[in-house]
């Protein structure tokens, strides 16, 4: 019998991960594999389910529709902020991320999806929310 993922598994594999129009985002195919322990928070949840049960070897392809990979967008996760209340009012552009922090401490990060002279609105939703995804995986090993 052969070896397979487990939920717990320090493995290298080759991956890629693409919009379902195949539009790559990134891939180790060709390159240097990656090396990675589930569980640990290297790879989202969605994707390292995926993998589980999966035999050394074998290359796979998962077609995850935006329900079953990040969620769907949700528009109650876009905030406008007056720009005099982002963490950094001058540096700001379009498409790029910006990173709150709450007062407990923890960090939030935002995409600037709109920016006007005197406000930004911010998108709080996973980047790929909203969007099917192709995640393809090949496990090399089993450390």
């Amino acid at each position: 019998m052969s070896e397979v993922v487990q939920a717990d598994s320090l493995l290298t594999l080759h991956y890629r991960l693409a919009l379902a129009d195949d539009n790559e985002l990134v891939s180790t195919f060709g390159t240097k594999p990656a090396t990675l322990q589930l569980g640990s928070g290297e790879l989202a949840p969605v994707l390292e389910r995926c993998l589980i049960d999966l035999p050394v070897g074998q290359r796979t392809v998962f077609l995850l529709e935006p329900e079953q990979a990040f969620g769907p967008h949700n528009p109650l996760l876009m905030q406008r902020f007056a720009r005099s209340e982002l963490p950094e009012p001058g540096e700001l552009r379009e498409m790029a991320l910006i990173e709150f922090k709450a007062p407990n401490g923890v960090a939030y990060t935002g995409l600037v999806r709109e920016l006007t002279d005197d406000s930004a609105l911010i998108d709080f939703n996973h980047p790929l929310a909203g969007k099917a995804i192709r995640f393809e995986a090949e496990v090399i090993g089993i450390l």
